[in-house]
This record gives C-alpha cells, structure tokens and sequence, in this order.
C-alpha cells in the first residue's frame, strides 16, 4: 500500500498541469453518484486512447486555478439508497477496471483523489452507456465514432 506523502505528490503533480486533460479532472465538491459514475467511463476511455495507465479525478481542487480549496466529499460515507457508493459504482462499470479513492491531506485541507484504470480490450461502460473525453468535456462514446474506432483498436 502507497503511503500519504505518495498521494500528496501525485495530488501536486496533477494541479502541476497547465489544464485538465482527457484522463484528468478537478472538482471541488461535486459527489453525484451518475456523474461519477460517467467520469469513471469517460476519464478510464480518454486514458486509453491517450496511452495512459491511469486517470484521476481530484476533488477540492479548483479546475481554473488547481489551487486547492479543501472538499466536503467522502466516498466512504456517500451512498447511493442503501448502497456503499463504491459498490454501486462497480456494479454499474461493464468491463469491470480497477478504481480506489483516496482520501489526503493537502495544505491542511482535505482532499480525495480517484484513481482509475485505463480502459482495456473494450471501452468502458457506466449504466450501459460508454463516455469519453472531448476537450474538458464528457460526452457519449457512440457520438463520436472516430474516436469508438481508436478506441476498440
């Protein structure tokens, strides 16, 4: 197991980007279960496409200036009826990858940073749907075909 001051580092190495990316994206306190869920699609296929082993979604992090602001999310807690947010995520992800929260502290604030697998073999689907990254923004796989071609290659 990786130690905080690992994640910490990683955590100011991301913020260290010019902007976010297809496999990087910052939230503050935005934790509704679908997005999530749809950023795990989008960020693991855009990681792919972008030879990435990773992508991350970081929260309490401002996504203009990466400076960090601290957030109120805690993956552990946040369930969706009467299930584990973690759980309810993995069931809904077809192929499975692998995913972790992490929860750090930074400049005294806290932070969580979602670390996911790349795609692999097949695009990633969330609730049936495949997302995937254009520009800073998640749209459906299927609207993009060039991009599905790539992918499945």
């Amino acid at each position: 197991m990786r130690d905080e001051q690992y994640w910490v580092s990683l955590a100011n190495e991301l913020r260290a980007q010019p902007k976010e990316t297809g496999w990087l994206e910052f939230k503050h306190n935005n934790a509704e279960p679908q997005e999530i869920g749809e950023y795990l699609s989008a960020l693991a296929n855009t990681a792919a496409l972008d030879g990435k082993a990773h992508a991350y979604l970081l929260w309490g992090v401002d996504d203009t200036s990466h400076a960090v602001l601290g957030t109120t999310f805690d993956p552990t807690t946040k369930r969706v009826g009467n299930e584990e947010l973690e759980s309810w995520l993995l069931r809904q992800l077809a192929p499975k990858i692998g995913f972790r929260f992490i929860r750090l502290t930074l400049d005294g604030l806290p932070l969580v940073l979602l670390e996911m697998d790349a795609a692999y073999r097949h695009p990633v689907q969330f609730g049936g749907a495949e997302f995937i990254r254009i520009g800073s923004y998640k749209k459906r796989l299927k609207d993009f075909q060039e991009k599905e071609r790539q992918l499945w290659r």
